[in-house]
C-alpha cells in the first residue's frame, strides 16, 4: 500500500457514479456476504432499541452494549428509567460519550413517551422526531428495525460507502440518503442500512478499506482500490 494515500471520511471524494447496471449485483453481493443484516445494538423491545439508538450518537455500539446490559435488567420500560432519575441514569451510562446530555435526553423522551404516547414507541416519523435526542438519523434506524420501513439512516460508515462506491455521492448525508432510496432496488431496501453499515464498519473502513476482500470489489467505483487489493 502507497504510504502517501491518506483515506480518511472526509478526505475520501466521491467516486463516479455507478452505473445502473452494476446496483443490483452490489446488493446481491453484499446479501451473500451478510449473513445477518442486523443492528448489532443489543435490544429485546421497541423501547430497549429506541434507548440504544439515542445513547448510540457519537459513541460505539460496543459501548452503549455495554451500558444497557446493567441498565436493561433494572431498567427497561419509560417508566423504569423514568424512575432512575437523570443522575441514576447517568450512573448506567457513564462510558458512553456525552452521557450527561443523553441522560437528560433519554428522562425527557421516557416523560414523553408515558404523557403522550401511552408508553408506545411511536411508527413515524413526526411523532419520533419530537422525542428528545430523536432525529432524522435515530428516526430512521427505529423506523427501519423496529417496523420493517423502507428508511436509509446515513452514519459516518454509510455516507463514506455512498460516496467511495459510486453508489450514492453527496456533500451531506441527506443527499445522499435520498440518492439511496432512490437507487436501491425495492427488495433490498429493508436491509440496505445494515448491509451498507456492516460493510463499511469490517471492510470499506475510512482509513485503510479492505479492498482485498470486498465483495463488491467489481462494482465498486472507487478510483484507487486497486492500491489496497493486499488488505
Amino acid at each position: 500500500m502507497s504510504k502517501t494515500v491518506k483515506h480518511k471520511t472526509a478526505d475520501t471524494p466521491p467516486s463516479r457514479r455507478m452505473p445502473n447496471r452494476d446496483v443490483r449485483p452490489f446488493f446481491e453481493k453484499l446479501a451473500a456476504m451478510i449473513d445477518e443484516p442486523v443492528t448489532e445494538l443489543h435490544y429485546k423491545s421497541n423501547f430497549e432499541l429506541l434507548i440504544a439508538v439515542i445513547l448510540s450518537a457519537q459513541a460505539t455500539d460496543v459501548s452503549v452494549n455495554i451500558a444497557t446490559q446493567k441498565l436493561y435488567p433494572v431498567a427497561n420500560t419509560p417508566e423504569a428509567i423514568l424512575a432512575l432519575g437523570e443522575e441514576g441514569l447517568k450512573s448506567y451510562i457513564k462510558n458512553i460519550g456525552l452521557y450527561n446530555a443523553k441522560a437528560k435526553n433519554v428522562i425527557k423522551t421516557c416523560q414523553d413517551l408515558i404523557e403522550k404516547f401511552d408508553s408506545t414507541v411511536p411508527d413515524n416519523r413526526k411523532d419520533l422526531e419530537s422525542l428528545a435526542g430523536v432525529g432524522r438519523k435515530t428516526a430512521n434506524v427505529v423506523l427501519n428495525t423496529a417496523f420493517g420501513q423502507p428508511t436509509m439512516a446515513v452514519d459516518t460508515h454509510i455516507f463514506r460507502v455512498g460516496n467511495r462506491t459510486g453508489l450514492a455521492t453527496g456533500k451531506n448525508v441527506l443527499i445522499v440518503e435520498n440518492k439511496l432510496v432512490e437507487r436501491i432496488p425495492d427488495d433490498f431496501i429493508v436491509d440496505a442500512h445494515h448491509y451498507l453499515i456492516l460493510h463499511g464498519r469490517y471492510t470499506c473502513q475510512a482509513r485503510t478499506p479492505k479492498c482485498g476482500a470486498c465483495p463488491v470489489y467489481d462494482e465498486c467505483m472507487f478510483k484507487d482500490k486497486a492500491k489496497f487489493l493486499e488488505l
